[in-house]
């Protein structure tokens, strides 16, 4: 008994230091949120509502290259595992190659159609003008952003979390100084309002690439190869495609499965966009202990599998799931707690601010449900190489589920915006049954390396 316990709280401890360095890290970029939100409450209700729309796309975006960068885990941790440095070179070139191809296509049509881009989400002329400006000036970010967040991901597969995490923080600090200087107009510098928040994000996007090949220069093993985009390897290629491309589709499905939730809430009241805008800041704090384990447990795992430990993964993925629980339960707390302060803060009408704290109380639930299925989904089943199951379950639980019931509750039930609301987050906890069934199931624990490539 007293081995197990020893070897329970060494597996916590190697996790907690995998997973602290990215908590930091998802907590700053929860800051960077905030910190638009705080500055645009001056400048005005359209402007948040605007960005919080426009940052839609961004949020996609951030999707994709998470969902290809965890499909680049699902192979560099496991070959880490088995410290096979060339195969994580070539899987990196890989990776390189779709992210290049992602971010040119939303680079040109946020630069070339933003009107059209904010037109799926609001009619308000207000709001489309401040969006289709702030589009158009975010787009440069794209272009830095896919080499960036391959590299980063490529970093932590191989247990260079620290390294990832100074880069990140690193360059959202950046964007939250040059916010205040743009968007207020500090050091002599154009009062931009929203278009500020575009402009420093753009600037800090490429000040975080010049410091990955800074990082790279010095790297003696893992480095950012550009050139390696162009390098063939087909049975590395056909790996990546068969284990990332169902990573890929299952965060593109939720992405803009969630954002249709925007669109839903953004055709009913302005009143509820802006509110929205202020809780998904806050939800974002709630999750970052969540986000953190979850990123931890892929790569823990991963390495583990990898290495030929699986009875060991089932352990300590059984740790995790504790672990999980406690963070979504906590993160839960953090937003309870943050309610009394947000509504003294926040400068929004009379109904607005009804529906925010409506919507903080659910999302003090809500979280869990998050935690659970990204720590299972994106962590352990990605892990083992079981990238189908996710892209099967967000499919049906977003597509067939989600989506279809906001859309019915809003727009012909002509239920009241915080009913709209309160089903659609119940998408998390339908997933719930199948998740943890699948689980137990342990398909999902395999060995997805190869002796010769």
């Amino acid at each position: 008994m007293r081995k197990n316990t020893g070897n329970s709280s060494a597996a916590t401890g190697k996790i907690l230091r995998l997973a602290l360095p990215i908590m930091v890290q998802n907590l700053f970029s929860a800051a960077i949120s905030s910190a638009d939100v705080i500055m645009l409450n001056y400048v005005g209700q359209s402007s948040i509502s605007a960005v919080s729309l426009a940052v839609q796309y961004s949020n996609i975006l951030y999707m994709i290259y998470y969902g290809l960068g965890t499909g680049t885990s699902m192979l560099c941790s496991q070959y880490w595992g088995k410290k096979d440095l060339t195969a994580i070179q070539k899987v990196e070139g890989i990776a390189l190659r779709f992210a290049a191809g992602i971010s040119i296509l939303f680079f040109l049509a946020a630069l070339l159609f933003p009107g059209t881009m904010m037109r799926l989400f609001t009619n308000d002329e207000e709001i489309l003008a401040i969006g289709t400006g702030y589009l158009r000036i975010v787009s440069v970010s794209y272009l830095c952003w896919g080499f960036s967040e391959i590299y980063l991901s490529v970093l932590r597969s191989v247990e260079r979390v620290k390294i990832s995490m100074v880069m990140n923080v690193s360059a959202l600090m950046i964007n939250i100084l040059l916010n205040a200087v743009f968007v207020f107009g500090l050091l002599g510098a154009p009062r931009l309002g929203a278009a500020g928040v575009a402009l420093a994000t753009s600037i800090s996007r490429g000040i975080q690439l010049i410091a990955c090949g800074v990082v790279s220069s010095f790297s003696r093993d893992v480095k950012l190869r550009p050139l390696s985009m162009f390098e063939k390897n087909p049975v590395l290629l056909k790996d990546f495609i068969r284990l990332s491309l169902p990573a890929l589709g299952n965060d593109i499905v939720w992405s803009v499965g969630f954002s249709m939730y925007s669109v839903i809430m953004g055709h009913m009241s302005s009143d509820v966009v802006a509110a929205n805008s202020i809780v998904s800041v806050v939800r974002n704090f709630g999750t970052v202990m969540c986000y953190g384990i979850s990123s931890a447990a892929g790569i823990y795992i991963g390495k583990e599998i990898g290495a030929g430990q699986i009875r060991e993964a089932e352990k300590d993925a059984s740790l995790i799931v504790r672990l999980t629980v406690l963070a979504g339960i906590l993160g839960g707390l953090l937003v309870a707690a943050a309610i009394p302060g947000v509504m003294a803060y926040a400068s929004l009408s009379e109904a607005a601010s009804g529906y925010l704290r409506t919507m903080l109380w659910i999302n003090t639930y809500y979280i869990l449900g998050t935690a659970v299925n990204t720590t299972m989904i994106c962590g352990f089943f990605r892990a083992g190489g079981d990238s189908r199951f996710g892209f099967i379950c967000d499919t049906i639980d977003m597509w067939c589920y989600a989506v279809p019931l906001g859309f019915l509750a809003a727009f012909v039930l002509k239920l009241p915006p915080m009913w709209v609301y309160f089903l659609l987050c119940t998408d998390e906890f339908v997933k719930w049954p199948w998740v943890l069934n699948h689980y137990r199931q342990k398909k999902w624990l395999n060995n997805i390396t190869r002796e010769d490539f």
